[in-house]
């Protein structure tokens, strides 16, 4: 049997449109519930004969995976895809309705603001609950409290119930319990929508720390950046389903492709623009690039109008969506006072960008004036560039330039060192690459 942190087999999960959640009920309300019963027995006979099932829908539709032990996986796909639901599912607080997951280690969950906090209880109160939760004896809690609150920057407010704190600080406390309560297995669900960019930051370096420990860690984020740069590999939902396995680079070109396939249609109005080339490779057809060599970008503009003031902007993404090239130009720095009605070849010569191997988009957007005063605004479709190239060593970065690396060895100095325990010859090789 083959190592595994988590194992997924057929999970399915339905839920009926409409229903209701029901509360966990007071004793009171299950006496009263139960003198009720017969009577409530009679007018769902009446009403069984008029009322139809309510429709239903699989939020989860026959996943199956397997996740090693200390691997890092970024779970991506569109909103409504079944990512919540998953992490859900595998942490035990929602039963699947077909399926089976088996988890080998000790789970901490983090799936929405304060999950797993007593509203009542203090934040010191709710930090030895989590730990108990998890199976932590006290000491071990006792050793990792201090840490846990200095990360989370609530040492004021330690003894304070939690019913008062705001988001942030919910957020901050209950990130803070579930990274350093040293779980097995992390499952983290959005945890960058909430909170300042310095606290994104710092769960970001406490997540990679915790996956260079050997945890295995699935992380759920809209923010595909922050996949790209903590994730090794992906999974890609969609409609319940799991469209893509592999690599998280890999994963994030399947979900940009994805995105791609049904664009926008272009808004009316006196400008259209007409299908994005690659090399003289029109979108769709294979826009094949390496990452070391120069290439060419063509788009179609057809004007119905002549236009002023007008300007020309070229834009290149990352599977992530960040933004890399953004250029433009205003056709008079090419001759041209004006645009008259009729229909243009853009073309722009792109230098070497030394990107790492994987999709990138491409694409246009026009501004400008039209003769009766009216500002326009159109972009065009986004071709995919398909950036080819060495992928050993790949880092998930967006430039992987051609590096010179030099390494010398050079003799202890005790102006430097006051104790060298190894003397290293003049001799020594120089390595480069």
């Amino acid at each position: 049997m083959s190592e595994f942190a988590i194992r997924a087999e057929g999970l399915s999960k339905q839920y009926r449109i409409g229903a209701t959640v029901e509360r966990y009920p007071t004793i009171r309300a299950r006496l009263a519930g139960i003198a009720g019963m017969p009577f409530r027995a009679l007018r769902a006979r009446g009403r069984r004969s008029n009322t139809g099932q309510k429709p239903t829908f699989w939020a989860l539709k026959d996943v199956s995976f397997e996740i090693a032990p200390g691997e890092v996986v970024g779970v991506i796909g569109r909103n409504g895809a079944g990512k919540s639901t998953l992490l859900k599912v595998l942490s035990r607080i929602t039963e699947p309705t077909a399926g089976k997951a088996k988890i080998r280690g000790r789970v901490g969950s983090l799936l929405e603001v304060g999950t797993g906090f007593h509203q009542e209880l203090t934040g010191r109160e709710n930090i030895y609950l989590n730990g108990a939760i998890l199976g932590m004896k006290r000491a071990e809690t006792d050793r990792k409290f201090d840490e846990i609150v200095d990360f989370a920057e609530v040492g004021a407010f330690i003894d304070t119930p939690v019913k008062h704190y705001s988001s942030g600080m919910h957020l901050r406390l209950a990130f803070s319990v579930a990274a350093h309560l040293e779980p097995e297995i992390l499952l983290v669900d959005e945890v960058l929508a909430v909170g300042d960019v310095a606290f994104q930051r710092k769960c970001l370096g406490k997540m990679e720390t915790v996956a260079a420990r050997g945890r295995t860690v699935l992380f759920v984020s809209h923010n595909l950046g922050a996949v790209k740069e903590l994730c090794q590999t992906s999974i890609v939902l969609d409609h319940g389903s799991i469209a893509f396995r592999g690599s998280v680079i890999a994963g994030l070109s399947h979900y940009t492709r994805t995105l791609l396939e049904n664009p926008a249609a272009t808004p009316a109005g006196s400008t259209r623009w007409s299908s994005v080339a690659i090399n003289g490779r029109p979108n769709g057809l294979g826009g094949f690039v390496e990452s070391h060599a120069a290439f060419e970008i063509e788009g179609r503009l057809d004007l119905r109008d002549s236009f002023t003031n007008s300007r020309l902007i070229c834009l290149v993404n990352d599977p992530s969506g960040t933004l890399l090239v953004h250029r433009q130009i205003r056709p008079t720095e090419v001759g041209s006072n004006r645009l008259p009605a009729g229909c243009y070849r853009i073309g722009v010569g792109m230098p070497p960008l030394w990107l790492a191997p994987g999709l990138y988009t491409v694409y246009f957007k026009f501004f400008g004036m039209t003769s009766s005063g009216a500002e326009e605004r159109h972009e065009s479709e986004r071709a995919i560039i398909d950036v080819t190239g060495d992928m050993t060593g790949i880092s998930r970065a967006q430039l992987a330039p051609a590096l010179n690396w030099t390494v010398r060895a050079e003799p202890f100095s005790s102006s430097t060192m006051t104790a060298a325990p190894h003397s290293v010859a003049d001799t020594e090789p120089t390595f480069t690459s």
